[in-house]
């Protein structure tokens, strides 16, 4: 059975891989995203579906389920990288994170969840957190803290949903996408970023791509209420003495 995702930030480094992924799998998609252009370019690339639009409009996300239609699975691959110290936090960097990476999630599951139940592939959502949710790094309050909120949205969400959809999220570390580019331009930083993970590199948006699409198949039917880590063991592994 052919299956119809919808997946939000689609033109992000993980989302468009996501995308491509899943397209090379079979799936007919349904592509959201800020930037028309590029949306626009990718839908045609994959011949898909869009809608162009921001997260942060409660509105689009009634709009995208409306003309996506049938959906059997959802990604939510949408987020902020806001590191600042915490005398530097104001209380509008954390709405706006908070904003983005949870309620926007949550809405977007609250939006295509009547076309979710009425699917009868083993329909699944795809959330994305953080390394940053379980694990503390400084300059990270602000995006740690709605990463967890994505965390408990997960298991909320999978307890609630069950057993007709399934809801899962993704973990990564530090990713080489477009969105970390900042902190990503200085080489030596980089380096020292990458080899603090056991597996002495940085994450790439194929890496992380691998894990969502492996959430959304029949081989993960059995699979709810989990956040995976994909951040090459920093979460869990200490490899110095």
């Amino acid at each position: 059975m052919q299956k119809k995702i919808v997946i939000f930030g689609a033109t992000g480094g993980i989302g468009s891989e996501v995308a491509r992924r899943l397209r090379e799998s079979g799936c007919e998609l349904h592509l959201a995203a800020r930037n028309r252009d590029a949306l626009a370019s990718l839908a045609d690339e994959l011949g898909a579906d869009w809608s162009a639009g921001d997260v942060t409009d409660d509105g689009f996300f009634g709009q995208v389920a409306e003309r996506a239609g049938q959906v059997d699975g959802l990604v939510y691959a949408v987020g902020t990288i806001n590191l600042r110290s915490l005398g530097r936090l104001s209380s509008q960097d954390y709405l706006a994170d908070f904003q983005v990476n949870a309620v926007g999630a949550a809405l977007a599951v609250q939006a295509l969840l009547p076309a979710l139940k009425k699917s009868t592939a083993d329909p699944a959502v795809v959330l994305f957190s953080s390394i940053a949710a379980g694990q503390g790094f400084p300059m990270h309050a602000s995006v740690g803290m709605a990463k967890g909120a994505v965390n408990g949205l997960t298991v909320s969400l999978a307890a609630e949903l069950a057993p007709k959809v399934r809801v899962n999220a993704v973990a990564p570390s530090l990713t080489r996408t477009p969105l970390a580019a900042g902190m990503l331009a200085n080489e030596k930083l980089a380096a020292s970023i990458a080899a603090a993970h056991p597996l002495q590199r940085l994450g790439e948006p194929a890496d992380i791509a691998a894990a969502a699409v492996f959430l959304l198949s029949d081989q993960t039917s059995w699979m709810t209420g989990q956040v995976i880590g994909v951040d090459g063991g920093r979460s869990m592994l200490r490899t110095g003495t």
